[in-house]
């Protein structure tokens, strides 16, 4: 996960009351929703975090390194385990530095007979650079990115599992894309406007070459920074310009659940992420939900963010249950 541009911002928002709301528990039994008679199946939040765990458990996930090829190995096999088809998009992108990288976006598909597809994902390398930590001794290791990066498969492969079990209606196809080679940027250091470019290295390759040939979805849902305790989700700005219905769609779901104080009905930072690209060069209306805090010290995002410190210790299954009991409502009421 990168950085926000500064850009001068004019937002209008209509601000829901959450006076009187709580949040619901995650672990209760199956749910049905009021507009259709479906059973709605548990996110099960335990099930994300080990999910979690195991990606750490190989190390930093940097391109070029043996934890990032045993991890994408790994993802591969668990999400085989799960999906009805699954494709290894090999690609190659250089860095800031000129180093060219072997990147693998892996994508899970159910129900690929489907015309109306729904997107969902996230990006799974991690940081090569603690960049942003207070200790400059630590600036040029790379990070766990339990957080940033981690969470976002964990909660996607836990919906892949619940996929399996549950299987959604045979007119909705489902394809969830975990991205590589989206955090390899430069360093705060080295950083200038001309390389900005080389973030999300691996949405833009599969935005320009999908792994369908004419791909479109009705939406698309991107996962960046979705665990760390006591988490905030604003609606970031580039998901009002390009897809505010689908804003409207998520956070008016866990309204209903009892989340607004989680997903909150505020403008959030513009923030370059893999939802960029896709709206931009696939053209499909994606909306990121990411943890903005404005009382961060670490430029708005979550306070760990691109820190040695952001590790399996930052990360809380009652945020990952949220989001994840969230996503579950809104796909199985499509």
């Amino acid at each position: 996960m990168k950085y926000h541009r500064f850009i001068i911002l004019s937002f209008v928002f209509i601000i829901v009351s959450c006076n009187g709301t709580t949040k619901k528990s995650t672990t209760a039994t199956e749910k049905s929703t009021e507009k259709k008679n479906v059973q709605v199946p548990v996110f099960e939040a335990d099930s994300a975090y080990k999910f979690i765990a195991q990606q750490i458990n190989f190390g930093p996930r940097v391109p070029g390194t043996a934890a990032h090829r045993n991890c994408s190995d790994w993802l591969s096999s668990k999400m085989g385990s799960y999906a009805d088809k699954v494709l290894v998009q090999d690609f190659r992108a250089r860095v800031y530095n000129q180093t060219a990288f072997d990147g693998k976006n892996i994508i899970a598909s159910f129900n690929p007979q489907a015309k109306k597809r729904i997107l969902l994902s996230s990006h799974w390398d991690s940081r090569p650079y603690g960049d942003h930590d207070p200790d400059p001794a630590n600036h040029r290791k790379p990070i766990d990115g339990a957080n940033d990066g981690a969470s976002g498969v964990g909660v996607l492969i836990e919906l892949a599992r619940l996929f399996k079990l549950h299987p959604i209606d045979a007119s909705i196809g489902i394809d969830i894309v975990l991205f590589d080679l989206e955090d390899y940027g430069p360093p705060t250091d080295e950083r200038t406007e001309s390389n900005d470019s080389f973030w999300a290295l691996g949405s833009q390759y599969w935005a320009a070459n999908p792994h369908t040939p004419y791909y479109q979805a009705q939406f698309g849902i991107l996962l960046d920074m979705v665990g760390a305790k006591n988490a905030v989700f604003p609606r970031e700005y580039f998901s009002m310009q390009y897809a505010s219905w689908v804003v409207d769609k998520v956070w008016r779901t866990a309204y209903d659940l009892g989340y607004d104080e989680v997903f909150v009905n505020n403008p959030g930072s513009p923030i370059d992420d893999d939802h960029i690209p896709i709206n931009e060069v696939a053209k499909i209306p994606t909306i990121d939900i990411v943890h903005l805090d404005r009382n961060s010290t670490n430029q708005t995002f979550y306070e760990h963010w691109h820190t040695t410190n952001d590790n399996l210790a930052q990360i809380d299954p009652i945020t990952l249950g949220i989001v994840g009991n969230v996503l579950v409502h809104v796909i199985y009421s499509e």
